[in-house]
């Protein structure tokens, strides 16, 4: 093939890409056709240049990620998953945004093959892929030995004006130049326009400059077209130990007459009349759409041969491995059974009764040591407040540019970042990620939860500080809403344990959950260890609710209290001083609502009668939900305005948190009912 040849395959592999989102947007007359015609021809060259994965296996271990961070550009990366080969097919295409397709608004992890995350919310990709990166950096450096590079790949992404307005953004970019995370290599698909019109209306700051101050190299293309300029700086970029931006200057809707340039190209449809002109303008054909041509198809299908010989390669290189390095091997395969995960969980500490008790939070971090030295994928930390959320693991160094073996995460103050790399190393495998923080600043994190939850990924949140119980810090820190609010994310569970064992218990449940993140809320204050039966205890707790004290008397009891966290023993002894009044009371801890609701109805009638109408739920929260459990004819003690600053117990005390207040609360329902 002679040079003039190979140019105008290039320009044709390139304009099939713009076509082929062109006309997905204007068959579901929705979209965003502008960015994916804009950065056609940067995400050509990377995929077909540079970009190691096997599309007939989405799922090998040692591919490169790639990142649609801009993930309204959808048709982008779904136009290079069918030509490359993977599982998706030309009909795919044409249901872009349809029910049931695979071919949704923005990508979604575990939807589509070859997706690698969900992306949409701008800045989450780029963020996420710094969790990726932190993954594989880690992996690398615990694995790899000479002549054995079992880890040894990229993490690329295309990222937007939209992704770096986003503070996530900067906080990941920040993170991710400090860790010197070389392997990270981000293409800014800088088109000047966003969906009100150019982006001098709000991003005026010098970009480059930015990122160059978190420790990035930063490389410059004038043509986002010159493929040519596009591969000598992926080429350059790749062989840095910093993380690296590629700033390449293109024209949003290229090609489009009318619409290049224009804020009306980034989220609706061309038009017919300005399709057909942009047919004409690209030399393409003009009585069809969904145009492939045979060269085309047969260029982009090389992906497929070239990803079944690398993947060849890393397996006899695997195999060698296995021989050479037996031990490592063994906790490689650990690392990715899953079923490790389970065997190990069974081996929880066990916790005395002790009226004194201990804080949740503190029998947190004792069960994450206890667990950290057999679980070789468990790692994480806090947005520094390590100290105070008990998420350091003894003896491991840190995790940094001097060292990527640590297990222990230094986040710094950057909730948001730190959730999306969680989500991030929890997507790229083996690791089962955890972080945390106080309850109140889990606002700060809701949209990285959020998508956690919504891709079923393992992800552990250690949220401290859990109420009012925190005392003198008053309202700013002392979440309220909080609880409630983690409760509405679809597929996300949250543990409130009410002491050291429920939280072991907890711990259990949450890693070995595969397909969704748990959230566990625990207490600055000591709370008492129950005395109470382990097995049951730890069976309960799966359940999400269980029975934890019931009076004496046949038959149902008269009143039953729930109770979850820290307001568990408040609602214990509220059971005493009701019983020496003569009422059978029941008393219920409740620490996963979400999974209680999950049981088989005979259990949860079991648990809640449902002749037994007097309820009183007692949760130092917004009471909103509650109502669920207790019915009409019961009665919820919470907080439903702000905290103040006072030590926890006076606030205990004027809020109503106390057995005599429960158990008038539940007197005067016996008295109405």
């Amino acid at each position: 093939m002679t040079t003039d040849e190979r140019q105008t395959l290039e320009q044709r592999c390139i304009n099939t890409i713009r076509m082929l989102a062109v006309d997905g947007v204007e068959r579901a007359q929705s979209g965003h056709p502008g960015m994916p015609m804009g950065a056609a021809a940067m995400a050509s060259v990377l995929w077909q240049d540079f970009l190691r994965h096997h599309p007939a296996n989405p799922a090998w271990l040692d591919r490169d990620r790639f990142v649609l961070s801009a993930g309204h550009g959808s048709m982008l990366l779904y136009a290079l998953l069918h030509l490359t080969g993977y599982d998706v097919s030309l009909d795919d295409l044409k249901n872009f945004r349809q029910w049931g397709s695979c071919t949704p608004g923005h990508p979604e992890y575990g939807h589509t093959p070859g997706v690698e995350t969900t992306t949409g919310p701008l800045g989450q990709g780029f963020a996420t892929g710094v969790g990726m990166a932190i993954a594989a950096a880690h992996k690398a450096a615990r694995f790899n030995r000479p002549g054995y590079n079992l880890v040894d790949h990229y993490i690329y992404a295309i990222v937007g004006d939209g992704d770096l307005m986003e503070g996530v953004s900067q906080e990941a970019a920040s993170l991710a130049g400090t860790l010197k995370l070389g392997r990270l290599i981000y293409l800014y698909d800088d088109n000047h326009i966003s969906i009100e019109g150019s982006t001098d209306l709000a991003f005026t700051e010098d970009r480059a400059a930015r990122f160059r101050a978190c420790g990035w190299q930063v490389l410059e293309v004038s043509d986002g077209n010159d493929t040519a300029a596009v591969a000598a700086a992926i080429a350059v970029a790749r062989n840095d130990e910093r993380p690296s931006l590629i700033a390449l200057r293109t024209r949003i809707g290229f090609g489009s007459p009318h619409k290049q340039d224009c804020a009306s190209a980034h989220g609706e449809p061309l038009g017919a009349d300005e399709v057909r002109l942009t047919r004409e303008c690209l030399g393409w054909p003009a009585d069809r759409d969904f145009v492939v041509p045979d060269d085309v198809a047969a260029q982009f299908l090389r992906a497929r041969e070239r990803g079944a010989a690398a993947e060849r390669e890393w397996d006899d290189k695997l195999a060698a491995y296995r021989r050479d390095h037996p031990d490592l091997a063994r906790e490689w395969d650990e690392l990715h059974d899953p079923d490790a995960v389970s065997r190990i969980a069974e081996e929880l500490p066990v916790f005395p009764p002790d009226e004194k008790g201990m804080a949740t939070r503190a029998a947190s971090g004792k069960v994450l040591n206890a667990l950290a030295p057999r679980l070789a994928g468990l790692m994480g930390g806090s947005a520094d407040l390590a100290p105070s959320n008990k998420t350091l693991i003894d003896g491991e160094a840190d995790f940094s540019a001097a060292d990527y073996t640590g297990r222990n995460l230094r986040f710094g103050v950057r909730e948001h970042a730190m959730a999306a790399a969680l989500n991030g190393m929890a997507l790229h495998g083996g690791l089962i990620p955890y972080g945390g923080t106080f309850l109140v600043f889990s606002d700060y994190m809701k949209p990285a939860i959020r998508l956690a939850a919504m891709m079923g990924l393992r992800v552990i949140y250690v949220f401290t500080h859990d109420s009012i119980g925190l005392g003198e810090d008053g309202p700013t820190h002392q979440p309220v809403e909080h609880l409630a609010a983690l409760r509405a994310v679809p597929n996300l569970r949250v543990f409130r344990p009410a002491d050291a064992n429920e939280t072991a218990a907890a711990w259990k449940a949450a890693m070995e959950r595969a397909a969704g993140p748990t959230a566990m809320a625990l207490t600055r204050q000591n709370v008492p260890t129950i005395d109470i039966n382990l097995e049951a205890l730890r069976a309960g707790v799966a359940r999400g609710g269980y029975v934890i004290a019931d009076g004496d008397g046949d038959g149902d009891p008269e009143v039953i209290l729930i109770g979850t966290g820290s307001e568990v023993a408040i609602v214990l002894e509220a059971a005493r001083l009701l019983a020496a009044d003569g009422v059978r009371t029941r008393v219920v801890s409740m620490p996963c609502r979400e999974l209680f609701a999950a049981q088989e109805r005979g259990y949860r009638d079991a648990v809640l009668p449902p002749a037994v109408t007097c309820r009183v739920a007692v949760e130092a929260g917004a009471t909103m939900g509650w109502e669920r459990f207790t019915g009409s004819g019961g009665a919820v003690v919470g907080i439903d305005r702000f905290g103040a600053s006072a030590p926890y117990q006076e606030l205990y005390r004027r809020f109503g948190f106390t057995p005599a207040a429960v158990a008038e609360r539940a007197r005067g329902l016996l008295r109405t009912n």
